[in-house]
C-alpha cells in the first residue's frame, strides 16, 4: 500500500482536483441525499469510502478526511497519529522515527502540498483533533452536510 499511497502523493495535484469535483457533485446532491437520510446511506458511503481511499491513500477512515489539506496523504497513517504535523523524532533522511522503513507521512504531505501550490493554506491549516466516534463513517457525507449548512445530529 505504501507504493500506492506515495505515487498518490506524486500525483496530488490531479487527485486533489478529482476530490474537488466529486465533492462539488455530492454537495449538488444533497437534496437527494437528504431525502434518503444521511444516516440510512452512510455505512454504504463509508464502504466506497474505505475501498477508493484506502487503495489511492491508505486511508484509515477515521471519518473526518483532511486529505485536501495535508497534500492528498493520510495523516493518520502516521503511527502516533499525529493530524498536525511531525513528532520532533523524523530521522535525517525522512523517515519515520517509529517505522524506520517509512517516509514520515508529513514529509510527504509537505511534498503534495508543494505540488498542490497549497504550502501557504492547506497544510497550515490545523485539523481538530479525531473524534473517535467518526471512525468508520463517510467523511464525504459529513463534507456534505457541512458545506449545504445541515448540522450533525
Amino acid at each position: 500500500m505504501k507504493l500506492v499511497r506515495y505515487w498518490s502523493v506524486r500525483n496530488a495535484r490531479w487527485l486533489r482536483w478529482v476530490y474537488k469535483a466529486l465533492e462539488a457533485c455530492l454537495v449538488a446532491l444533497h437534496p437527494v441525499l437528504d431525502r434518503l437520510g444521511y444516516q440510512r446511506i452512510d455505512g454504504t458511503f463509508a464502504a466506497v469510502e474505505k475501498l477508493v481511499k484506502g487503495f489511492l491513500f491508505d486511508s484509515q477512515s477515521c471519518g473526518q478526511c483532511s486529505l485536501g489539506e495535508t497534500g492528498m496523504a493520510c495523516p493518520m497513517n502516521c503511527p502516533k497519529t499525529l493530524r498536525n504535523g511531525p513528532c520532533g523524532g523524523v530521522r535525517s533522511n525522512g523517515h519515520c522515527e517509529v517505522d524506520p522503513d517509512m517516509v514520515c507521512v508529513w514529509v510527504t504531505s509537505w511534498e503534495g502540498s508543494r505540488r498542490i501550490g497549497n504550502l501557504e493554506t492547506g497544510i497550515q491549516v490545523i485539523q481538530p483533533p479525531v473524534d473517535v466516534r467518526h471512525k468508520g463513517t463517510s467523511a464525504w457525507l459529513r463534507a456534505v452536510r457541512r458545506k449545504s449548512g445541515v448540522s450533525e445530529s
